[in-house]
């Protein structure tokens, strides 16, 4: 696991590297060049009191100001340049990066991580973008070039370089002290302002419980305390790197009068020239101005360093993965081979050593108790949940040999609670094919026996349903998802629970559809409570307590199920006898 997570993160440095190391290099003369040309205005005060002003000479006055503001243009060339430079490498990692967050915030609901959490990484790509457009990019690139200023200072006399560099030092120092500071502030606060988020994006999703049941002042008092966490880390936060900036600003103006002080009492003892003085104080506070603009900026600096290193284990974990190779489409068997499935979240065994083989046109229905493993059953055969002893094949390949797109199109899968993206019933149905195939749209709705429902609203196909399908009602909703999961005929079809908001009209179409799969030479799998959906069905597993106690043919396990509950209903009167005979006394 080790090598494989060293070569992942090889893979992930060197993708990275690659993009930009150059870019980098290139930024990094650029801010040379700038950081050189800002020396102009340290040459031209010396040479102005040490030259213009004593030779009284207009000419040279002339030719000092034209020289000295040809340069500043370079200088300003030269900075909207790197600025503009800087916006487009933010542009180009969230071009690069957006994709791959969003692909993990799609994934990490799986591994029962919150919403707000998942789409964390796509407000990280937010943050590192927006820092490349800010100062603090510039800040770090100007920070190589400060001992270019001290050397300056200190040509013009060894005792202003050495206060200077003494400033640096300090300033350098409260820069680190900082960092120390705030890390773990920033760290806690973006926590508690996830924790905050998922309370938030939960009271939203059970708005109508909230409101029908009336612990809505209850749900908002329970934001309030998770608001009032996350703005006392982030003040703290704040605070810490608001009262360095402030002390580094206010030491910043006192090593100027310091620097002006000592030049003007050596410029006194005939050490150095008048002109030095101002040329001294406009480099020193120059190379100080990249450490004083990173402590004001730090915040910023924080939280994209944060950032960038979150999507930097995004790039890893998807470095990680190679492309399979392109297997035949499955069309003969699927084998569950002593699957142990756990919870993402937790590490709770939920299922342990099911196994079964079902074959090219059989359909299995599930049953058993509510939290007995079926849903978790249906997870580990759909790929939603990792297995973590055990496999599932189809035609003896497991599921992880099977590329992620290339076996979606192999499989069918109607959730418990049917969500429907925000787009129209085309999109959903088709699962955002970019080629609508209408024949196939049609069919697979005219399967779940929803065609004539679509063509009835007013905009048939076209109808656009809203955040997670709202428009429609949830037998509605269930509808169209079973056309999803039946778009273009996939070998297997898993429905969890499909007639739960059904009507009679709805389980008539349903158990066609099951025949029609069997029919074709599909595997459908369902999981039932109602006994109405298994009439089309051959095969019933019994899943309790986490284990598949029966399995085997529908007429065979149904009888065994209804022997059993007849011998519980016999013996439950001799146990109420005691209980009802204490009663009676």
């Amino acid at each position: 696991m080790s090598l494989a997570k060293n070569l992942a993160e090889h893979r992930g440095d060197a993708l990275l590297k690659r993009e930009f190391k150059g870019i980098g290099v290139y930024l990094f003369w650029v801010s040379g060049i700038i950081n050189v040309l800002a020396l102009t205005g340290s040459f031209y005060m010396l040479q102005i009191y040490d030259r213009a002003l004593t030779s009284g000479s207009i000419p040279t006055l002339a030719a000092l100001s034209v020289l000295a503001v040809g340069l500043y243009l370079f200088q300003g060339a030269f900075d909207v340049v790197r600025s503009q430079l800087l916006v487009r490498i933010g542009a180009r990692l969230d071009r690069m990066l957006a994709p791959i967050a969003h692909r993990v915030s799609v994934d990490m609901p799986r591994f029962g991580f919150s919403t707000p959490e998942a789409l964390e990484r796509g407000r990280d790509v937010d943050t590192l973008r927006t820092f490349m457009g800010s100062q603090g990019p510039v800040a770090l690139f100007d920070l190589p070039w400060v001992p270019l200023y001290i050397l300056f200072v200190y040509f013009l006399h060894p005792m202003l370089g050495a206060m200077t560099l003494g400033g640096a030092v300090v300033l350098t120092l409260l820069t680190v002290w900082t960092e120390l500071k705030s890390r773990k502030l920033a760290s806690a606060a973006q926590q508690a302002g996830v924790a905050r988020n998922a309370i938030a994006d939960s009271n939203a999703r059970n708005a109508d419980i909230l409101k029908a049941m009336g612990f809505a002042g209850r749900a908002v008092a329970r934001f309030n305390t998770a608001n009032q966490e996350h703005l006392k880390l982030q003040t703290q936060a704040s605070d810490v790197v608001g009262t360095f900036s402030a002390f580094s600003r206010v030491l910043r103006m006192i090593l100027q009068s310091a620097l002006l002080g000592l030049g003007a009492y050596l410029t006194i003892q005939g050490q150095m020239s008048a002109g030095a003085i101002i040329a001294v104080s406009v480099a020193s506070s120059r190379a100080l101005a990249p450490i004083d603009m990173a402590i004001g900026n730090w915040k910023g600096v924080v939280a994209a360093r944060q950032a960038f290193k979150r999507l930097r284990e995004t790039m890893v974990a998807l470095g990680g993965m190679t492309k399979p190779l392109d297997l035949p489409a499955p069309s003969k068997s699927l084998k569950v081979e002593k699957v142990t499935v756990s919870a993402p979240a937790t590490g709770q065994v939920l299922l342990s050593e099911v196994g079964f083989e079902l074959h090219a046109g059989q359909a299995l229905g599930v049953i058993g108790p509510s939290g007995g493993g079926k849903t978790t059953l249906i997870r580990a055969l759909t790929g939603i949940w990792p297995v973590l002893r055990g496999g599932v094949r189809l035609d003896d390949a497991e599921l992880s040999q099977w590329d992620e797109d290339t076996i979606g199109r192999h499989i069918g899968f109607l959730p418990q609670e049917v969500s429907l993206l925000d787009g129209t019933i085309i999109e959903n149905i088709s699962r955002l094919e970019p080629q609508r195939d209408g024949r196939a749209i049609v069919a697979a709705a005219q399967a779940a026996g929803v065609h004539e429902m679509i063509v009835r609203l007013p905009e048939g196909y076209d109808t656009q349903l809203g955040p997670m399908g709202t428009a429609l009602s949830a037998g509605q909703r269930q509808r169209i998802g079973l056309a999803r999961a039946l778009y273009r005929d996939p070998f297997i079809v898993v429905l969890d629970e499909p007639n739960a908001f059904l009507d009679a009209e709805g389980e008539l179409a349903l158990n066609r559809a099951i025949a029609q799969i069997r029919k074709r030479g599909g595997i459908a799998i369902i999981v039932a409570h109602r006994p109405s959906v298994l009439a089309e069905v051959d095969m019933v597993a019994v899943i309790q307590n986490g284990r598949l106690t029966s399995f085997g043919p529908k007429e065979k396990i149904i009888a065994q199920q209804n022997k059993t509950m007849a011998a519980d209903n016999e013996a439950r009167p001799n146990r109420l006898k005691p209980i009802l005979a204490e009663q009676s006394a």
